[in-house]
């Protein structure tokens, strides 16, 4: 038995193990590159620690995409075959991992909230918590996670990271942005610190101070994941489009969004995807890009493993003219819903494929029909995950459909349309 970098028990009596399970939870807490390799190094240096095992199908399952998931499968199994042994946290992780796999996103997140109230130095499960939370759109539950563990965490730097990005959610700039830059004080190398504060200015259009700010630390992205990297790129990219500077916007696609991602990342093709249609409704000529994107999309037609990726999918596949292809994910989306539980089956049939629908007439040139889609659930995207920042962008499909519809009343019409 051992003791990991968070103080907390982990069984195993290697110690190439425990350094290699310390360094991943530093790299998970910093987004950085080598979490994989880390955790990897872990199991390999004993291939019976539960916790090891438990932590490599959680980083499979953060992936979000089918080949990532059957990669976790096997570890949950190893993870699950060798708890006995394991401590009661281990034990409690090993069960929210394996309850995320099967979709069971509440008793997930209840299993995180139980961790964080017995074991509240666990920032790694705090973590995973705020990811389920983010993505099943609740912001509440964002914020209470961090404060459930705020008396052993106050000058945790990211701690502090995690709490201002919550806060930032919770409309609470003031304090968000207080507490980022405090994060940062304590440690510099926090991207997610950085980022934080960079949703601050975005929500409050200070996008001169945002490119400024990012800029300052983006040296030091070179050691984040391309998730972070590129995700943090794109808010630089995004206030360059504040600022009307559309060169430099799609420059910075090219050189660190889609220039940098990894070509099959889920969360990379999102983000790539999110900003060629914000450059698109400017003005910009990105017809190319959404041809250039469709090949890395095909695999994404039948994953639907979030709501929120699958609304930008389809969207790229209808924007690069692969009408059947897009038709086909519906069709599979339609299908997907209804295998789903209840619960969850309401907000695809009632948010998603309404969305989706919408955003494949924009693509289109269907305003009237985007808007017919899109009107009724604008109030209820939330329900899809994703930040503020990221949900503006169905906002700015409804409004520049408006806007178009206005001008061609009763034909469709091409998609450039000077404003």
């Amino acid at each position: 038995m051992r003791y990991d970098s968070q103080g907390l028990q982990i069984t195993t009596d290697s110690t190439a193990a425990s350094n290699a399970i310390n360094r991943f939870i530093h790299q998970a807490l910093v987004y950085g590159r080598d979490a994989e390799t880390s955790i990897l190094e872990a199991v390999a240096a004993d291939p019976d620690c539960a916790i090891a095992h438990a932590y490599t199908a959680a980083y499979y399952l953060s992936q979000e995409s089918a080949v990532d998931r059957h990669r976790a499968t096997f570890h949950l199994d190893s993870a699950r075959h060798h708890s006995s042994s394991a401590t009661q946290r281990e034990q409690l992780y090993i069960q929210a991992i394996a309850a995320w796999a099967t979709g069971h996103m509440t008793q997930a997140i209840a299993l995180h909230t139980t961790l964080a109230e017995q074991f509240p130095q666990d920032l790694l499960s705090v973590q995973q918590g705020q990811y389920h939370y983010f993505y099943q759109g609740d912001k509440t539950g964002l914020l209470h996670i961090v404060e459930t563990v705020l008396p052993e965490n106050a000058n945790n730097p990211y701690w502090l990271g995690m709490t201002a990005f919550a806060l930032e959610q919770c409309h609470r700039l003031a304090e968000a942005e207080a507490l980022g830059r405090q994060a940062i004080a304590l440690e510099r190398h926090n991207p997610w610190a950085h980022h934080a504060v960079a949703h601050v200015m975005e929500m409050q259009g200070r996008s001169q101070d945002g490119i400024a700010w990012m800029e300052s630390f983006a040296p030091l992205w070179d050691d984040c994941n391309s998730m972070l990297y590129t995700h943090n790129w794109w808010h630089v990219a995004l206030f360059y489009l504040a600022e009307g500077d559309l060169q430099q916007a799609l420059a910075l696609y090219d050189q660190h969004v889609w220039g940098k991602a990894r070509p099959d990342s889920a969360k990379d093709q999102v983000g790539a995807i999110a900003l060629l249609l914000r450059l698109e409704l400017q003005g910009a000529e990105v017809q190319p890009y959404w041809q250039q994107l469709t090949p890395h999309l095909l695999p994404r037609l039948h994953e639907h493993a979030l709501p929120f990726q699958d609304l930008h999918y389809i969207y790229a596949l209808a924007r690069a003219d692969q009408r059947h292809l897009a038709n086909e994910m519906l069709a599979s989306m339609a299908a997907h819903t209804q295998a789903l539980p209840l619960s969850q089956r309401r907000v695809w049939t009632e948010i998603v494929i309404p969305a989706a629908q919408g955003l494949m007439a924009h693509a289109s040139g269907h305003w009237h029909q985007a808007i017919a889609h899109l009107k009724p659930v604008l109030p209820h995207l939330w329900q899809v995950g994703g930040s503020h920042a990221q949900r503006q962008l169905f906002k700015q499909v409804y409004r520049n459909a408006q806007l178009r519809g206005d001008r061609y009343p009763h034909v469709r019409s091409p998609f450039r349309l000077s404003a």
